[in-house]
């Protein structure tokens, strides 16, 4: 049976607002949801790496995974990111989570303990097996210490049939054009990855789960859909106008690059909790300069 996956196209991994006190801004992240629904995203993905996760208890989780389904009302798929580098502890989460409204789950690869591709390949298997939901592996070696293989990425996604893609924030080119490759039916690459998605899209990836597309949504989103329905030219032409920010969201480290974008625009206060800090003040104002000139 071929897999269905829900998400592809643009996805945006939501930060996590916060005000002066460090307290969730529930009123800013619903207004970002909004304003990313009406501007055209495809999907979304919730308490990813760009929200902050590892900062959050797990009372503001249940609270955020509640308020985002009840924002989104069904209009978007919800991707939830709910990966961990407990395997039980995992599959005791998805057992007891309130998953109502969640369309599917986003897995990073266990972090800091550094499995074997034998050890990633079980996890993986039991996680799957313990959820009906729709699940996207999350490879990025940079964050955790380890790389999913393209043999063992493929060879969960031959035996788990709910696995249906994959986040690739590993940068090598050709393992992800290898996954894209020897892929089954149904089982698509997405780019974990802004500055590179374009060339992704180019050998195959089905879409991207982006930073940059929480402030300029229908603008990294118009480049996506153009590089996917085979217009490159104009795809092209865009993503090298956000040549200069792809650098800027991660200078300082991620999300303090797109935080400070969105206090530059007015729409969140640019507030992150220790240890993440701020982006420093030349990045803010290499910021400024490139939101004043920016234009599609």
């Amino acid at each position: 049976m071929e897999k269905k996956n829900l998400f592809k196209g643009l996805g945006v991994a939501l930060v996590t607002p916060f005000r002066s006190d460090f307290s969730i801004d529930f009123e800013a992240l619903g207004n970002l949801i909004q304003s990313q629904i009406s501007a055209g995203v495809d999907f979304l993905c919730i308490l990813g790496t760009t929200a902050e996760t590892p900062c959050l208890t797990l009372a503001e989780k249940q609270a955020i995974v509640r308020f985002a389904v009840e924002k989104v009302e069904g209009r978007v798929p919800l991707l939830l990111g709910a990966g961990g580098n407990s395997t039980a502890a995992v599959v005791d989460y998805l057992n007891t989570a309130d998953l109502n409204g969640i369309d599917g789950l986003l897995i990073v690869t266990p972090y800091y303990n550094k499995p074997s591709q034998e050890g990633l390949y079980q996890h993986f298997c039991t996680v799957a097996g313990a959820t009906e939901l729709p699940i996207v592996l999350y490879n990025v070696p940079g964050r955790t210490g380890v790389n999913l293989s393209a043999e063992t990425t493929l060879r969960i996604a031959h035996e788990c049939k709910n696995v249906v893609a994959i986040k690739e924030a590993s940068g090598n080119i050709s393992q992800i054009e290898d996954i894209i490759k020897g892929a089954p039916d149904g089982f698509q690459v997405l780019s974990g990855d802004d500055a590179i998605t374009f060339e992704l899209i180019t050998i195959g990836a089905a879409g991207v789960i982006s930073v940059v597309g929480n402030a300029f949504t229908a603008e990294f989103g118009k480049m996506v859909h153009s590089a996917l329905i085979g217009n490159y030219n104009e795809a092209l032409c865009i993503h090298r106008r956000f040549s200069d920010l792809y650098k800027l969201m991660t200078v300082d480290g991620n999300p303090s690059g797109v935080k400070a974008l969105l206090s530059e625009q007015g729409r969140i206060e640019n507030n992150l909790r220790l240890p993440l800090v701020p982006a420093t003040q030349a990045t803010q104002a290499r910021l400024k300069t490139v939101i004043d000139t920016f234009s599609i």
